[in-house]
């Protein structure tokens, strides 16, 4: 197994590191790396079900779409990511069991009984540690998977939506849960470095055919290729997700609107809002807007009506 310790702490790059390894590589891996903060959501979620508008925009928060399923995680350098891609038999490779046992007795090495519960959840005390997720390439399979350390936890809390109910739609959600940091369940390391140097260590000595990896100088050109032309694209990150319908209730200028907007590819098709005259005109001419913050703020603006920061949030 070939293990590699990712240095850049940027999420676009990462996630397309894993996803060269997995499809231009025959070797199995072990990925280690620790990202900005962001928020990555599942291959088959909404984005903006998912994130709450408001603070990620706010917060100049990137939401990216990984290639595995599952749900939404929040990533900041207080979260170690690890990733193992392996080869794997037709009908064998989806494993949950199998891809977080190891990290179980690795944390077990440091003194922490972690748990696995669940469809994908490793938990301390009853409480989440970490959120794990697979996708199936030909006869290989990606496991990607987190370990809260010191995640700001505050940060993770609110970058969570609050308003899905507002959302109809077939795309997978998330399951929010209780969660800790590692770090008040371990004294042997110092700070996430220390978590991750001794993750490495750990599958050096345990794993006989395991050997360190470093990035060659095409394989860094050909990952940033597929960050800048994917993962860093709205089309992927946004307009990927499934259709969706939007409704919400709220009051705009001291006045109760509902808005209902249907969503598909990330570009609004049809748009309805009532309480007011003027809204109900506009809503007519948002057909072809993209779902997203700044460009409905814009299309507000364009058809004469100012709406604030907060405003604008009713419609996510």
């Amino acid at each position: 197994m070939k293990c590699l310790s990712l240095e850049t702490h940027d999420p676009f790059f990462n996630l397309s590191a894993d996803e060269y390894l997995l499809k231009n590589r025959e070797e199995d891996f072990l990925i280690l790396g620790c990202n900005d903060r962001s928020m990555i959501i599942g291959k088959h979620q909404v984005a903006n079900r998912e994130a709450d508008a408001g603070f990620v925009s706010e917060n100049n928060i990137p939401v990216i779409r990984r290639i595995s399923g599952g749900g939404t995680v929040f990533h900041d350098r207080g979260n170690l990511n690890f990733t193992f891609i392996r080869n794997s038999e037709p009908g064998k490779q989806i494993d949950f069991r199998r891809h977080t046992l190891p990290v179980i007795r690795f944390l077990s090495s440091l003194g922490v009984e972690a748990k696995f519960e669940g469809k994908n959840d490793l938990k301390v005390k009853g409480l989440k540690i970490s959120g794990n997720a697979e996708h199936v390439y030909r006869n290989r399979v990606l496991h990607h998977g987190t370990l809260l350390y010191d995640t700001l936890l505050e940060d993770l809390r609110r970058s969570i939506n609050r308003n899905r109910a507002c959302y109809t739609t077939r795309a997978v959600g998330s399951n929010p849960s209780p969660v800790t940091n590692l770090k008040d369940h371990i004294s042997s390391v110092e700070g996430l470095p220390g978590l991750k140097s001794a993750m490495m260590e750990y599958f050096l000595q345990n794993d006989p055919d395991a050997e360190i990896y470093r990035l060659q100088p095409g394989e860094l050109a050909a990952i940033s290729e597929l960050a800048t032309s994917k993962y860093r694209t709205w089309e992927w990150n946004y307009a990927y997700g499934p259709e969706y319908q939007f409704v919400n209730t709220f009051k705009l200028k001291g006045i109760p609107h509902t808005c209902r907007l249907s969503v598909r590819n990330g570009i609004i098709e049809e748009s309805e809002i009532e309480g007011s005259e003027l809204m109900s005109d506009v809503a007519k001419r948002l057909a072809g807007c993209r779902h997203m913050v700044d460009e409905l703020g814009k299309a507000f603006h364009e058809n004469g009506i100012i709406l604030d920061n907060n405003e604008i949030y009713n419609f996510f």
